[in-house]
């Protein structure tokens, strides 16, 4: 890449930073990124999308994918940098504006390429990855039509630059939602002996959740479960009839996971009908763990090795979710991590993460793209 085209990416990466918006809501986002391709005479798919954009370069039979996601967080930043976000409550603490000036770099680079191209490259700038529904968005619309192999990135705020790390199969969790509620009779606060105390219910069962990873489940398999909302009562001096508990479970091996709910379900009636209350699950299914198709993924590593990074084919399961995980239900390919050296992680106001790995991240996928073109059409 020429100095001037680092520039420029690095200029694109800070105008979306300004300028964030939230899943489904990019609006303003999918116009640049529009123009912008759409200037470098790259075509458009018309697959009538309200946000996100479909771009493809080269031509030919043998058709591969690349995928950034465009959409922000519900943040607050709190850096100082000049290019920090512009609206208040807004800001791409995920690094989703790297990741498009990343592929925004990438067809810039394949389109002055297209004629050597041993077939055809098609970037998913997608919306609504924050929310899991972008992808399924996408491949509802067509995306996916054709497609042989897929490849995508997310920066690793933990990781130093120049470092990429992906590993065969499961690397991101399942994820799950869910919303416990407990009812059991409310009272006075100095008369407890007259209600079904729901606060000590629930208490609880929060408590017993955390038997399902450590003694219902092997310690060798990675289940997590976190409750993270606990709501009840609106004064100091009433015992409330309800409480609702909020959480997720995190998992890699897809038949544990379907016997979560049913397990979470018998162990908070069993609680609750020994106090003389009830409880009831509402369980949200969220996207599926991220697997890996193991030959992409050497592939991916030797490219990696090839460009110069710093590349570990062992890294560590991650209980974040991703959504490109729908689309490897769909084609084969390869999701990686790539160093992004930020002082505070993923989701946090304070994120900050270094834009000197965009270009190498170019050239990463820049080359990958042709190499797997020329192995989907020797297959």
């Amino acid at each position: 890449m020429t100095s001037f085209s680092t520039e420029q990416l690095v200029q694109w990466r800070r105008e979306l930073h300004q300028h964030p918006e939230l899943s489904s809501h990019e609006f303003a986002t999918t116009e640049r990124i529009t123009r912008w391709l759409e200037q470098a005479g790259i075509r458009l798919l018309p697959l009538g999308l309200k946000t996100g954009v479909v771009a493809e370069m080269g031509d030919g039979p043998a058709l591969i994918a690349l995928r950034a996601d465009i959409d922000a967080l519900p943040i607050d930043e709190i850096t100082e940098r000049p290019w920090r976000s512009q609206q208040p409550g807004v800001m791409h603490a995920c690094g989703h504006d790297l990741h498009t000036a990343v592929m925004m770099g990438v067809a810039l680079q394949l389109k002055q390429r297209e004629a050597t191209l041993p077939g055809r490259v098609r970037i998913l700038f997608q919306p609504a990855e924050e929310t899991f529904t972008g992808a399924r968005q996408l491949i509802d619309a067509g995306a996916l039509e054709g497609v042989q192999a897929i490849f995508g990135l997310h920066n690793a705020p933990d990781l130093p630059l120049g470092t990429l790390r992906t590993r065969p199969g499961a690397f991101y969790a399942n994820v799950d939602r869910f919303v416990i509620r407990v009812k059991g009779k409310g009272a006075h606060a100095a008369r407890p002996q007259e209600g079904i105390d729901s606060i000590v219910i629930a208490s609880h069962i929060v408590t017993a959740l955390q038997t399902l990873p450590s003694r219902v489940f092997s310690s060798l398999e990675t289940v997590v479960l976190s409750v993270t909302r606990f709501t009840a009562g609106n004064t100091w001096n009433v015992l409330p009839e309800s409480v609702e508990l909020e959480g997720t479970v995190r998992t890699h091996n897809s038949e544990i996971r379907a016997q979560i709910p049913q397990r979470i379900s018998a162990l908070i009636q069993g609680i609750a009908a020994g106090f003389g209350a009830t409880a009831e699950l509402e369980w949200t299914e969220g996207p599926p763990a991220l697997i890996n198709t193991p030959a992409w993924v050497d592939v991916a590593l030797e490219l990696a090795q090839e460009t110069g990074y710093l590349a570990e084919r062992a890294a560590t399961p991650q209980m974040g979710g991703e959504d490109f995980a729908f689309y490897l239900q769909q084609v084969p390919g390869a999701f990686v991590s790539i160093g992004s050296a930020s002082t505070y992680g993923l989701h946090h106001a304070g994120f900050d993460p270094d834009e000197a790995l965009i270009e190498p991240a170019v050239n990463y996928f820049t080359r990958l793209a042709p190499r797997a073109l020329q192995i989907v059409a020797a297959q």
